[in-house]
């Protein structure tokens, strides 16, 4: 893919840990924007962030004079400031759709992985989330048949939200059959064999593949 860095003068805080922080590094690796990536601990954040952020919380972006600190703004913020290569459809349905993708996989998908990566509900409610989302998987197998990406020909933001998730699979204990989930498996891993989602791991995203 040849990523070529970008002159900038950004700051990432970001969550080594964190699927949200994964989605934002993604899109700066694929954009091949120089930005300075702070890997941060939750529980030992920098005094600086509680100035930026109001809710010092991560991941927060700083561009100059502009603090960013919602996951999904940062994504279009960048995919605007740095167009190539584009990551949203050109035409307003089509950038609406994708979108909309986006809001669904929060609602269904994310209450369950924050469960199962934060580990702090009781085992039988963590146990209901493996086997709802798991199934969820298995039920829209079906869909990453026609195309090459997530409902799409081209790599988008909805890719870049859903790879950190399924990084995240075996870790949160939910193991899919290849009989089963086959598309689905070989569109995750055509997203990890992108330079960019490489280029977008921390440390301890690495070892959960170990």
């Amino acid at each position: 893919m040849g990523v070529i860095a970008k002159r900038s003068s950004m700051t990432f805080f970001s969550d080594g840990n964190d699927h949200y922080s994964h989605r934002v590094r993604i899109v700066l690796a694929e954009k091949g924007v120089a930005v300075d990536v702070l890997d941060v601990d939750p529980a030992e954040k920098p005094e600086d962030l509680a100035t930026l952020n109001p809710y010092n919380e991560l991941p927060t972006l700083v561009d100059r004079e502009l603090t960013l600190y919602e996951p999904n703004i940062m994504m279009e913020y960048l995919d605007e400031r740095f167009p190539h290569p584009p990551l949203l459809p050109v035409y307003p349905v089509e950038r609406a759709r994708s979108r909309l993708l986006m809001h669904r996989i929060h609602r269904d998908w994310c209450e369950a992985v924050d469960a199962l990566m934060n580990g702090t509900d009781k085992e039988a409610v963590l146990t209901k989330y493996r086997k709802d989302f798991g199934e969820n998987l298995v039920a829209i197998d079906g869909i990453f048949s026609e195309k090459p990406f997530f409902m799409s020909d081209d790599f988008t933001l909805v890719d870049c939200v859903v790879a950190p998730i399924l990084w995240r699979l075996p870790a949160m204990g939910i193991e899919l059959q290849k009989s089963k989930c086959g598309n689905l498996l070989s569109y995750a891993d055509r997203l990890f064999a992108r330079e960019s989602f490489q280029a977008s791991l921390s440390d301890a995203e690495r070892e959960l593949r170990l």
